[in-house]
């Protein structure tokens, strides 16, 4: 994570990792093919934590939505220097197309029964929710978590239920 912070996953090598870590190179290589390996071992236990975290609670109701992005941010909130490095503030990483996916299945599932829009336009629908919601996360992490997870979720939810318009 701290060579992440510095560059990119493609410049940063194998001899380097292991320096840092303080293991030789035939340790890093039982364990893991190459450092993009390594990167992905880390992203999909993220994901794997995030998932647990979510499948705890059972969101069925709109209020219960907001609580459902609520628990999201609460659980990037827990892992904010992973997650921030990984979400990259000006890139879109594979551990953003993760957690995308991941937004789908949790938040749009129980949204798009609750609202039972058409199949036509739910795929477009669910691409604008979540990429929104998922960079306003991102600015979240990155302005420091400048409100609560609770004050973000029900921005978050406002704006999908009423829009820009149904803001005060």
């Amino acid at each position: 994570m701290d060579l992440l912070k510095e560059k990119q996953i493609s410049s940063i090598t194998v001899k380097e990792l292991c320096e840092l870590a303080d293991i030789n190179r035939s340790t890093f290589y039982a364990h893991y093919a190459d450092h993009f390996d390594l990167l992905t071992q880390i992203e999909d236990e993220l994901i794997d934590d995030m998932n647990q975290y979510l499948s705890a609670y059972n969101f069925e109701k709109e209020e219960e939505a907001v609580q459902m992005v609520e628990k999201l941010l609460e659980y990037f909130a827990t892992k904010q220097d992973e997650c921030k490095t990984l979400l990259q503030k000006d890139g879109d990483s594979s551990f953003q197309k993760k957690v995308t996916d991941v937004a789908h299945r949790f938040i749009m599932k129980n949204w798009m029964e609750v609202n039972l829009l058409d199949r036509n336009i739910s795929e477009y629908l669910s691409a604008f929710i979540v990429t929104g919601s998922i960079q306003m996360m991102k600015m979240w992490l990155y302005n420091g978590m400048d409100k609560s997870p609770k004050e973000m979720a029900e921005l978050i939810n406002n704006f999908i239920n009423k829009g820009l318009f149904g803001l005060k």
